[in-house]
């Protein structure tokens, strides 16, 4: 799929929802990708259309996505960071209106949902890419490399954490008890945990899912631990969670030759809400933050060497959705790939109101 300009023209990007995903993901990294330009920030409220203004003296504001798409021919492609039950509907509009689109995650509510926006691209012939940008974590480089080369043998095990102490409630729709509204922890960490583990080790056989609310006055899940036998005969051990007092390592990855533990967040998400933007130095980590691969031994008392962790690279997304546009490159993260994850979160949520393994 090819851009509507010739190469070397920057693509005029119109952006939908000025929240965190706007604001903090993805506003600074189109403005920090060559042949991108942040054209338009939709939003209605004052506060955020005037931040918005101070971070992109230059960039035009709307109100609604309708403004959008009434002035199609002026822009070459539409980022949906608005809440998750407007994501289909804006997908769906924008696509209809001739523009290429990128999704924040989940791209949708159901799987099937995802599918009829693939082919609705498919059949436009636009580009329609969802931001997985987990998927250039420092961590998950590290470890794509790791088994890349064969250093830790055959994978038996994928533990993977996403966690977090939050005993209060931060309120808002992510927190809503509205299945119209698409929040709770599985489709927003598990959109990520999930895409990570279908990712390494391919699609899934059956899922087990334990699921709870526990925190006071919470209406939708806040821990939750999901597990998938992959069809490669790989086990991914998944947790995402608001509740955890300790947080346990981000992975722990056992294979027949070595294992890779690494504890720690990936640094991006930090700078980007602290406003540092990407740069020669973008995405390093200190050495005493590095993981560790070994066998026999805890990482904690000294087991394994330090394996140097990659420097994380959410640049790298928009780099690409700016080739396929431009060039005709590959899609980075296509809605179908999306599609699966969904699928598994669907058996999870299945597999948590029965408490029974579900197969896919």
């Amino acid at each position: 799929m090819t851009g509507r300009k010739t190469a070397g023209t920057p693509l005029r990007v119109g952006l939908v929802g000025y929240g965190l995903a706007g604001s903090v993901f993805h506003a600074p990294l189109i403005a920090a990708t060559e042949g991108l330009i942040l054209d338009t920030v939709v939003t209605s409220n004052p506060e955020r259309q005037e931040q918005a203004r101070a971070g992109f003296p230059d960039v035009r504001l709307a109100a609604a996505p309708e403004e959008l798409f009434d002035r199609a021919d002026e822009l070459d492609l539409v980022v949906v960071a608005s809440p998750n039950k407007t994501h289909v509907p804006l997908a769906t509009a924008a696509l209809k209106a001739g523009l290429p689109v990128v999704v924040d995650k989940p791209v949708a509510g159901t799987a099937a949902e995802a599918r009829e926006l693939a082919a609705l691209a498919e059949e436009r012939g636009l580009l329609l890419s969802v931001f997985q940008n987990r998927r250039w974590d420092n961590d998950f480089l590290t470890l794509r490399k790791l088994i890349a080369e064969g250093e830790l043998g055959d994978i038996y095990r994928f533990e993977s954490r996403f966690e977090r102490w939050r005993p209060q409630l931060k309120g808002g729709w992510r927190e809503s008890g509205d299945p119209a509204e698409i929040g709770g922890l599985l489709y927003d960490l598990g959109s990520h945990v999930v895409d990570q583990a279908l990712v390494l080790f391919g699609p899934a056989a059956s899922v087990y899912t334990e699921s709870d609310v526990r925190r006071p006055g919470a209406q939708t899940d806040d821990d939750t631990f999901i597990a998938i036998t992959h069809t490669s005969g790989v086990r991914s051990h998944l947790y995402a969670s608001a509740t955890t007092a300790q947080l346990g390592p981000r992975f722990r990855v056992l294979g027949s030759k070595a294992g890779y533990v690494k504890y720690g967040l990936d640094p991006q998400e930090a700078d980007l809400k602290e406003g540092r933007r990407p740069g020669p130095d973008w995405g390093l980590e200190p050495e005493e933050l590095w993981g560790r691969v070994g066998a026999g031994d805890s990482p904690l008392t000294g087991g394994g060497r330090p394996e140097p962790t990659l420097p994380g690279d959410y640049p790298a997304y928009y780099a690409a959705v700016a080739r396929a546009l431009a060039d005709g490159g590959p899609n980075p993260v296509t809605a179908l790939e999306a599609a699966a994850a969904l699928d598994v979160l669907e058996a999870a949520r299945r597999s948590a109101h029965d408490g029974v393994a579900v197969s896919l």
